[in-house]
C-alpha cells in the first residue's frame, strides 16, 4: 500500500473516483472498472486543501453564507484545480465568481458552465450533445424518470466503494499483518479498525438501498404487472448474509494474533468473500438496470408524482443523506456527484439540502 523511496503512493484506502476520471460511458459496473484501472490523476475529495498545490489559480466567491446555491457552489470547486477565497456576502443576493478579470454571476449551472471552460477537467457538467442522449450511460437520457437516475447513480456508487473494499481486503491478504501498509493508516490493527469502519459506512448506505428500493421503486412496478420485482428482493436477501458475515469476520479478525497462520487464513477468507459479494451486487445492478429499471418509464409517471417519489426515496434513505452523505459522493466522479446534487436541491427542502452541503465544506 505504501513505498519507502521516490513519490509516496496513496494507498488503496484513499484513492477515490476524483482521482480516476473515466473518459466515456457504460453502467455502475463498467464504469467502476474504469475507475480501477487508471489512478494517474492528483485530485482528492472533499478537502481542497489535499488537491491544490502553491501554483493553482486563485479563484474568489462572494455569496450569502447560508444559501443553498453558495454551498452548492463551493462544494463543486473543490474538484477543481484551483484555490477557493469564500466571503460570505450578504450585499448580493446571488453567489458571484471572480476568476482573474472574469465575473461570474447567474445560476450555479451557470457558474459550472464557465468553471468546466475554464479548468475543463475534471468535468462538473455532463457534456450535452444535440444529437447524442443527454448521457452516453446505456439507455438513460433526458426522458429517464429521476428516481431511475437515483437507483443508477446509487449503484456506481456502491460499486466503487465495494471494488475499494475488495483491492483493500485482498493488499491486507497479501501482508498477513506481517508488514505494515501505508504509514498514514497507523499499525496493522489500527488498519484494521479503519477498515471496519468503512465496511460499515458502506454496509449501511447498501441497506438503505435496498429497503429504498423494496418500499418505495419496486412496489411501483409490481403495482404495474404483478411479480415484475420479484428476483430483484430475492437478491437482496441472497446477499444479506454474506454482508453480516463479513461484519462478523472483521470483528473476529481484530482479536487474533498478528501474523498468525489463523489471521494469515481469516484475512484470505475475508478478501474471497468480498469478492463475491462485489459480484453478486454487479450482477443485481447490471440486471436491474438492464431489465427491471427501463419499465419504470412505461409506468407514466408525471413530473410531479415523480418528484413525490423522489423526495420520499431520499426520506428513505436518512443516514445515507445526512452522517454518510460525505462517504456517499466519495464514490461518485464529480458530473455525477453534481447531477445526484441537482436532484435533491430540485426536491427537497432548501434549508435542508444546505445542512446537508454544509456538512461537506465546512
Amino acid at each position: 500500500m505504501g513505498n519507502c523511496s521516490g513519490t509516496p503512493k496513496k494507498s488503496t484506502a484513499e484513492i477515490i473516483p476524483s482521482e480516476l476520471i473515466s473518459k466515456g460511458g457504460g453502467g455502475a459496473a463498467a464504469q467502476t472498472q474504469k475507475k480501477s484501472t487508471d489512478e494517474s490523476a492528483s485530485i482528492s475529495f472533499p478537502s481542497s486543501e489535499l488537491m491544490i498545490n502553491k501554483t493553482s489559480p486563485v479563484v474568489k466567491l462572494y455569496g450569502p453564507p447560508n444559501s443553498t446555491a453558495t454551498f452548492y457552489i463551493r462544494f463543486a470547486i473543490l474538484y477543481k484545480p484551483v484555490t477557493l477565497q469564500y466571503t460570505p456576502s450578504e450585499i448580493v443576493e446571488s453567489p458571484v465568481l471572480y476568476c482573474g478579470n472574469d465575473v461570474v454571476s447567474g445560476s450555479a449551472e451557470e457558474i459550472f458552465r464557465y468553471l468546466d471552460g475554464k479548468f475543463p477537467e475534471p468535468a462538473l457538467l455532463v457534456r450535452r450533445d444535440l444529437n447524442q442522449q443527454v448521457s452516453s450511460f446505456g439507455w438513460f437520457d433526458k426522458t429517464t424518470p429521476l428516481v431511475v437516475w437515483v437507483v443508477n447513480l446509487q449503484h456506481r456508487s456502491m460499486m466503487w466503494h465495494l471494488e475499494r473494499m475488495v483491492r483493500w481486503a485482498e493488499d491486507l491478504a497479501a501482508r498477513g499483518g506481517r508488514t505494515k501498509g501505508d504509514a498514514t493508516m497507523g499499525s496493522p490493527r489500527m488498519e484494521m479498525n479503519k477498515f471496519g469502519r468503512n465496511y460499515g459506512q458502506l454496509m449501511e448506505v447498501m441497506l438503505e438501498h435496498a429497503r429504498m428500493e423494496e418500499r418505495l421503486v419496486f412496489p411501483i412496478l409490481d403495482k404495474a404487472d404483478r411479480g415484475l420485482s420479484k428476483a430483484a428482493n430475492e437478491e437482496h436477501a441472497r446477499d444479506l448474509p454474506i454482508m453480516n458475515g463479513i461484519k462478523e469476520d472483521i470483528k473476529s479478525i481484530g482479536v487474533l494474533d498478528l501474523g498468525s497462520p489463523v489471521y494469515q487464513e481469516a484475512l484470505f477468507n475475508l478478501a474471497n468473500r468480498f469478492k463475491t459479494l462485489k459480484k453478486n451486487c454487479q450482477q443485481h445492478f447490471e440486471e436491474e438496470e438492464r431489465e427491471l429499471l427501463p419499465y419504470m418509464e412505461a409506468a407514466d409517471l408525471g413530473k410531479v408524482q415523480q418528484g413525490k417519489i423522489l423526495e420520499q426515496c431520499l426520506e428513505a434513505m436518512c443516514e445515507t443523506h445526512t452522517h454518510q452523505f460525505r462517504f456517499f459522493l466519495e464514490g461518485l466522479l464529480p458530473q455525477d456527484a453534481i447531477h445526484y446534487l441537482d436532484m435533491i436541491i430540485k426536491s427537497s427542502d432548501n434549508n435542508h439540502v444546505s445542512l446537508m452541503l454544509h456538512m461537506i465544506v465546512e
